[in-house]
């Protein structure tokens, strides 16, 4: 197996990886508008232990997506170029949700304000819902193939990422995410909230099951290059019946542990369905390959060995923060608000 193939499952991998931790952190943010429930202040100290949940992890899992990234560049410069040119509007439109989330989650507690956490919250929830719903249609796209000329650019536009395959991708994602994070937060939550959770699942994970059945068998049959990847679908397809099966009986560690396997198997069907290529184009001629889009083989050997130095020890570093961070939370451990007040951050002047 050459490097360039090796690095092609190296990017799949990272892929994985942001995908499976991060979508759970998706959803987390997507149900802030849904769980919730009670007065006021009972909604309030629901919402921040929801946040709590995922408080500690959530920038770690969002290292996997620059990781993708950056080796995508390193590996596959063109690419990386390609489809960061051709798809600029959608990625621009996740870049943004993705940074109006950090903002969110790192200043929603700074001000104790009614407002400024109701704005802080629609934050959340919007950049969750975004690059939940956009991952799912820019994936689509890579499996479905685009309009490439001869010299490996874009020439299609914006809408024309828009098929239906793409959509119902987009939509397969976005419910996977909400199920993985409901999931999620009745593993690591206790009470009310743990039990709304596990119910919500139970709902979702049937939706979801059906959603990404048919787009799974619609791009095997219509998109794949190779019969293996029947296997990926089968695996995702027992994966999610597991996952409807474990929720209904409240087997958390189960039902994530298979909505996890889901996830996995979707990639290997995407990265499986694409291969050789890394970019098809509708006319297969004008396609970027794993061949022609690569770096060269110095490149890819030195990013090698930096990734079997680096990578054992990035896991044990994050396998440790999740393993500290393992127990479970409840509304009784969020303590009152403590940010500042309005009148605090702008003090009256005296006359």
């Amino acid at each position: 197996m050459d490097l360039s193939t090796v690095w092609f499952l190296l990017i799949a991998v990272l892929w994985t990886g942001y995908l499976v931790l991060e979508g759970f952190d998706f959803g987390v943010g997507m149900l802030l508008a849904i769980l919730p429930k009670g007065d006021k202040a009972r909604r309030e100290k629901e919402r921040r232990l929801m946040i709590n949940t995922v408080g500690p992890v959530w920038d770690g899992n969002e290292v996997w997506l620059l990781t993708a990234g950056g080796a995508t560049f390193a590996a596959f410069p063109e690419w990386y170029a390609t489809l960061f040119s051709g798809f600029y509007i959608p990625l621009f439109i996740i870049l943004v949700a993705l940074i109006v989330r950090v903002v969110a989650f790192e200043w929603r507690g700074k001000i104790d304000s009614p407002v400024w956490r109701a704005w802080a919250d629609r934050a959340l929830i919007f950049g969750s819902f975004v690059p939940a719903l956009l991952w799912g249609v820019a994936f689509a796209n890579l499996v479905r193939g685009v309009e490439l000329d001869a010299n490996h650019q874009y020439v299609g536009g914006f809408f024309a990422l828009l098929s239906p395959f793409a959509l119902l991708g987009g939509l397969v994602t976005l419910t996977i995410f909400l199920t993985h994070g409901a999931i999620f937060l009745a593993m690591k939550t206790d009470g009310d909230v743990r039990e709304r959770a596990g119910a919500f699942a139970a709902r979702s994970s049937v939706v979801t099951l059906v959603l990404a059945g048919v787009w799974a068998v619609w791009a095997q049959i219509s998109y794949a290059n190779s019969l293996w990847t029947w296997g990926a679908v089968a695996v995702a397809a027992v994966a999610l019946v597991l996952v409807v099966a474990a929720t209904r009986i409240r087997r958390e560690g189960i039902a994530f542990t298979a909505s996890a396997v889901a996830i996995v198997a979707a990639v290997v069907l995407i990265f499986g369905s694409m291969f050789p290529d890394v970019m098809p184009a509708f006319d297969a001629a004008n396609s970027l390959t794993v061949d022609n889009a690569s770096s060269t083989d110095y490149t890819l050997t030195v990013m090698t060995w930096v990734a079997v130095i680096l990578t054992p020890l990035v896991l044990l570093y994050q396998g440790w923060t999740y393993w500290v961070f393992r127990k479970r939370l409840t509304v009784e451990h969020i303590p009152d608000s403590i940010g500042l007040t309005f009148d605090k951050v702008l003090p009256k002047t005296r006359a």
